[in-house]
């Protein structure tokens, strides 16, 4: 995939919220002193007066962002996925989900691939924390068109919604045809031997993974499972009964996140064998995306030798 175009998602977001600001005048952005590591200052600077800079302080910028929604506003309440789901958890379960108020939360540099930056900014807990709130949207894209369509589903509905996006540049596979559905996953390749069903950055590793795959005649179906909240359990009991095998990838801890969404709904609906692919337990470390990527398993070549080694291959 060395040709295919890259964009982080993180860009896609600030982009996404320009367009929109144009054609809502209801939608406003907060940020937490990071408009340009968030990519938010591309809307700041096309609406100024709809952007609001809450400084470090991410917890007071989730009760300011409830408190514009209960005035009709759309507010975006944007940071890294540290402080949204981590630092200002309180707020985000408190003051937006337990009064279910229509506050949108773009979450960027969420996963190891923040890089260099350590484990201390690697949030890879955030699905687990934001699943677990009653009536939450839990959202993560895995490229530049499906993080754009994200972004304006998210504006279109009511209620609370967490997106994560990277920090890292991501394959572009879709086209602008592409229109993205909350609870709606995608199948992205065909196959019978085995269905991987993955989220984020992790699609175009499974994507290469099954490309690898192929060459050795084993067959995997790539599901892109881009929302973890609601889950898109029709595709999840259609894939087990078309492979017989589950195989989910997340750049998150395999605790409380997508697979954990999928084991749920298989063992009460379908029960299947699952292997789940993705942090084990463990916090991250510095360096760049690629080798992290590729030191837990989670690139191309890493998730095709977890696949071999679920079947036995």
């Amino acid at each position: 995939m060395a040709d295919v175009k890259k964009i982080a998602t993180r860009e896609s977001y600030g982009n996404a919220l320009k367009e929109l600001g144009a054609e809502h005048e209801d939608l406003v952005v907060l940020d937490a002193d990071l408009a340009n590591a968030t990519k938010t200052n591309t809307f700041q600077k096309a609406f100024p007066d709809r952007h609001f800079d809450c400084g470090i302080a991410e917890a007071n910028m989730m009760d300011v962002a409830a408190g514009l929604s209960t005035m009709g506003l759309v507010p975006f309440a944007s940071t890294f996925a540290m402080f949204a789901a981590g630092r200002a958890f309180e707020q985000v379960r408190n003051t937006i989900g337990y009064p279910h108020l229509n506050v949108k939360i773009g979450a960027t540099h969420g996963g190891i691939t923040v890089g260099e930056d350590g484990a201390s900014h690697q949030c890879c807990e955030d699905f687990a924390l934001m699943r677990v709130i009653p009536g939450m949207t839990v959202l993560c894209p895995a490229d530049d068109v499906e993080a754009r369509q994200m972004v304006r589903a998210a504006y279109e509905m009511q209620g609370p919604v967490y997106m994560r996006f990277g920090r890292a540049a991501t394959p572009v596979f879709h086209d602008e045809s592409y229109k993205f559905v909350i609870g709606k996953g995608e199948v992205v390749a065909e196959g019978s031997d085995v269905a991987v069903i993955a989220t984020g950055v992790t699609v175009s590793g499974a994507m290469e993974a099954a490309e690898l795959l192929a060459a050795e005649g084993i067959s995997v179906r790539v599901v892109n499972m881009a929302s973890i909240k609601p889950l898109d359990e029709a595709l999840v009991i259609e894939s087990a009964k078309e492979c017989g095998r589950i195989v989910t990838v997340e750049e998150h801890e395999i605790f409380g996140g997508l697979g954990e969404a999928v084991c749920g709904v298989l063992s009460e609906k379908l029960p299947t064998p699952v292997k789940r692919l993705g942090l084990h337990d463990v916090f991250g470390h510095s360096g760049t995306a690629g080798e992290l990527l590729a030191e837990f398993g989670l690139d191309g070549a890493g998730i095709a030798a977890g696949i071999r080694e679920f079947l036995g291959k």
